[in-house]
């Protein structure tokens, strides 16, 4: 098994991705050093998302934030901002929070330490696993989807996820080497990446070609096995955009918990599953004209469609809800993405 970890460590000092976080088999051997700051935020990027949908983010984050103390002491308006589009929000919260923590308790050091990286805000165990192997180079299993997809074919398992998690990650475990586990970690993922890969495997090329159980026994496209999926439900809602004269738009940070949390956003409504009875509570006393069309949004667990409203409104218009933002303060690339939606229908 150890010698399987050698043949694909061999395989990734030729063939690894560059990333813009990650430190090339090149430069560790010149004794460059990858910096657990940049590990973690990559990894908390990363997080549900794609590393295409991440680099321009991640590399604008570090240009504006370099360090864990910069993070830490930045205005967390600022913060979700520049996450806006990203999605999963609460990724943004605890970025700062963790950030956070990282500078009252560690002095602005990230732990080189499992145990202690777990108990940081927004650090579970596939992310303390990964910055441990990846940025400190301890013997850590790190086990996303790509290693559950390459273990299920190297091994030709056809227990369904998520209940074959267990078993992979112990496959993934055996495997893993006391040397360059780091290293070891990034190749698996890059090799389910760019080889190993959902659909269309390159089994030709692949440095497990001999070994793979699921290759030998043509199942290898069939892998790993996927429990079926509920239906997503669906949700409806309303968005109300009033615009004052001088230009300035109605915005609200919605509650901290739940979707969207922290996040500015517009007024609007609870979102039900029924229909034809889509709730109305206008923030203000307006000539509110529904736009034509509606905004139809994705989020983990339900699809979601919104009907926009719009009024003009005078200057001296008074609410209890939100607050006028000046159109020179407002940029709408700051709104999560269901919220730029609604403002992109308003312009077409």
């Amino acid at each position: 098994m150890r010698d399987l970890s050698a043949d694909l460590l061999d395989w990734y000092d030729v063939h690894a991705r560059i990333m813009p976080w990650r430190v090339s088999p090149t430069d560790k051997a010149s004794g460059k050093r990858p910096d657990p700051y940049a590990i973690w935020m990559s990894e908390i990027m990363l997080q549900q998302t794609t590393v295409a949908a991440v680099t321009s983010y991640f590399q604008k984050f570090i240009a504006r934030w370099p360090t864990v103390s910069d993070l830490a002491a930045t205005e967390d308006a600022d913060v979700m901002g520049a996450w806006a589009g990203l999605g999963y929000y609460a990724r943004a919260r605890n970025l700062l929070k963790c950030a956070r923590a990282v500078v009252a308790d560690h002095g602005g050091v990230f732990p080189p330490d499992h145990a202690a990286l777990l108990k940081l805000p927004g650090i579970g165990p596939y992310t303390a696993a990964a910055i441990a192997s990846i940025a400190f180079d301890l013997r850590h299993t790190v086990v996303d989807g790509n290693v559950e997809r390459v273990m299920a074919r190297m091994h030709d398992e056809h227990t369904p996820l998520p209940s074959a998690k267990p078993i992979l990650t112990a496959y993934a475990e055996a495997l893993t080497p006391a040397d360059r586990p780091g290293d070891y970690a990034q190749a698996v993922m890059d090799l389910g990446a760019t080889i190993c890969t959902p659909k269309s495997p390159a089994c030709g090329i692949c440095p497990w070609r001999d070994p793979c159980v699921a290759r030998i026994a043509g199942t290898a496209a069939e892998l790993p096995r996927k429990t079926p999926k509920a239906a997503k439900p669906v949700r409806h809602g309303t968005v109300y955009i009033a615009r004052r004269a001088d230009g300035a738009v109605l915005l609200e940070t919605r509650p901290e918990k739940g979707l969207l949390g922290g996040m500015l956003g517009w007024p609007g409504s609870d979102w039900i599953t029924v229909s034809d009875q889509r709730p109305q509570n206008p923030p203000i006393a307006a000539d509110w004209q529904k736009i034509p069309g509606e905004v139809r949004h994705t989020f983990t667990h339900f699809h979601l469609m919104l009907d926009v409203m719009v009024a003009d409104v005078g200057a001296e218009v008074q609410t209890d809800v939100g607050a006028f933002l000046p159109r020179t303060d407002f940029r709408p690339s700051d709104l999560p993405t269901v919220m730029r939606k609604a403002f992109d229908l308003t312009q077409s």
